[in-house]
């Protein structure tokens, strides 16, 4: 191995290190206390890590590994998903993201301009965030439609927000709500805004409705290139230039997911094989889990305009609610 490489694992480790700290106290903790969440406890260790002392300098590189952590985790999950299952569920869930992904869209972009007054690229900002994947879909579209900083700045920060409130209030809704974990895991796939949330909530409901959450999560990421292209050729007045959009929006484990889950599917991989892929992806989703809240900042939430948080409000609120309905009647 050369210096180099032996460098940069050098400067990753201690923030490894602080991941594994955290996501293991979180798991004994978990295991101590009946009905408590080890993901969701992992969450919440981070958080209270990052606002009351922050994230140390020293700790930075390896923490920063917490969206590389999550995406092969869920590359691994693809080992537990039943093809069968989802080949049944297909045309149904499918059409159910796009319309999902679009009616959001459109309501945000409504709703921002003409009842709050948001200028257009802080809309559409906001539209990609909660319609698609939250803090990435409006940083990608922020490079579509080359929208100023502290636009992006605010709209991340209003996302993270409601990033943190679903993480909360969806698993309490789950155990309130007469929903079966696939039923759980679907709703929470179309309405919360990013992929990690949607994930350690599926999770904290069941591992049926984790599974259910992470496939529908990515096939509202999957609409990233369409909705890119979309803001391109809107912005650039029909320039269909921004065609490239559409490869490069989908996200790289997505594929990875599908690949895994066809070669677990085809009986290819022994028992001992797939409890083994189960374990390792169970583990990265732990340490992801605390750096995503170790990624949680109220005070940078607390600049953030009343106006933004609103439009999400709203978004929020009126998709869930029509989602739900479409879940209990379809699913």
């Amino acid at each position: 191995m050369s210096e180099e490489p032996i460098a940069r694992l050098g400067r990753l480790l201690p923030g490894l290190a602080l991941l594994v700290v955290l996501a293991g106290v979180a798991t004994l903790v978990a295991g101590a206390i009946p009905g408590v969440n080890a993901l969701l406890l992992g969450v919440f260790f981070g958080a209270i890590v990052a606002n009351a002392t922050g994230v140390p300098e020293w700790a930075r590189p390896g923490v920063a590994t917490q969206t590389l952590l999550l995406e092969t985790g869920i590359v691994l999950l693809g080992a537990r998903i039943a093809i069968d299952e989802l080949i049944a569920s297909g045309p149904t869930l499918v059409t159910l993201v796009v319309v999902t992904v679009g009616a959001g869209v459109l309501l945000v972009e409504l709703v921002s301009g003409r009842v709050f007054g948001l200028a257009d690229e802080t809309g559409s900002l906001l539209a990609a965030g909660a319609s698609v994947c939250g803090v990435s879909a409006a940083t990608a579209i922020a490079g579509t439609i080359d929208a100023d900083g502290e636009s992006l700045a605010h709209v991340v920060a209003a996302v993270l927000l409601f990033d943190a409130l679903t993480l909360a209030v969806f698993p309490l809704a789950g155990d309130l709500l007469p929903l079966t974990g696939r039923q759980f895991g679907i709703w929470a796939g179309l309405s919360m805004f990013s992929t990690g949330p949607v994930t350690a909530a599926g999770f904290a409901h069941s591992e049926v409705a984790g599974q259910w959450a992470t496939v529908t999560k990515l096939a509202r990421n999957s609409m990233l290139g369409l909705v890119a292209l979309w803001y391109a050729v809107r912005y650039a007045g029909g320039d269909t230039s921004g065609l490239q959009s559409v490869f490069e929006g989908v996200p790289r484990f997505l594929i990875g997911f599908g690949l895994v889950a066809v070669i677990a599917n085809l009986g290819i991989l022994s028992g001992d094989a797939l409890a083994a892929v189960g374990t390792a992806s169970d583990a990265l989703f732990a340490l992801a889990f605390v750096g995503l809240g170790l990624d949680i900042r109220l005070d940078a939430m607390r600049e953030t305009g009343v106006a933004p948080l609103a439009v999400l409000g709203v978004q929020l609120l009126t998709i869930s609610a029509l989602t739900l309905a479409a879940v209990l009647t379809l699913f």
